[in-house]
């Protein structure tokens, strides 16, 4: 089994391209990676795994996809005390307060959150997919 579960969801491609980058630094620090799009994961599947980053862009009024990351995410939560999780995605207006409410729940639900989730505004430069190679390097090691 795969050391990490990297599960997210992306409308522009914006999420993905950092997904990818995430699950980059992750392999260069020596993880297995189980790297697929929320649609794709059962989410019994997630209580496998002691380490999970999840990836979802701020849809509307700041929130996170209301479709399938949302109803998956409320599955799953109950299921994160005492795991080591990472957030991420990107978003298009606002300061990012999707992210921080998404940080409150998952602490809330006894998960170890890692620093804050990694939010970058729009498509991510040269520079941001370097901070998301960091990221995943950083959590590996988390």
């Amino acid at each position: 089994m795969a050391d990490v579960l990297l599960v997210y969801w992306s409308g522009t491609g914006n999420t993905e391209i950092m997904a990818e980058k995430i699950k980059e630094g992750l392999e260069n620090a020596g993880m297995s990676v189980d790297y697929r799009t929320v649609d794709a994961v059962e989410p019994s599947e997630v209580s496998e795994f002691d380490k999970i980053v999840f990836g979802c862009p701020s849809m509307g009024v700041e929130t996170l996809e209301e479709d399938e990351f949302e109803p998956f995410f409320e599955e799953v939560e109950g299921s994160l005390s005492g795991k080591k999780v990472a957030l991420f995605g990107s978003y298009g207006w606002g300061e990012g307060e999707w992210m921080d409410a998404w940080e409150t729940r998952t602490k809330d639900a006894g998960a170890n959150l890692y620093e804050t989730g990694l939010k970058v505004n729009s498509t991510p430069s040269s520079d941001e997919e370097d901070a998301c190679v960091a990221f995943g390097e950083g959590f590996a090691k988390f």
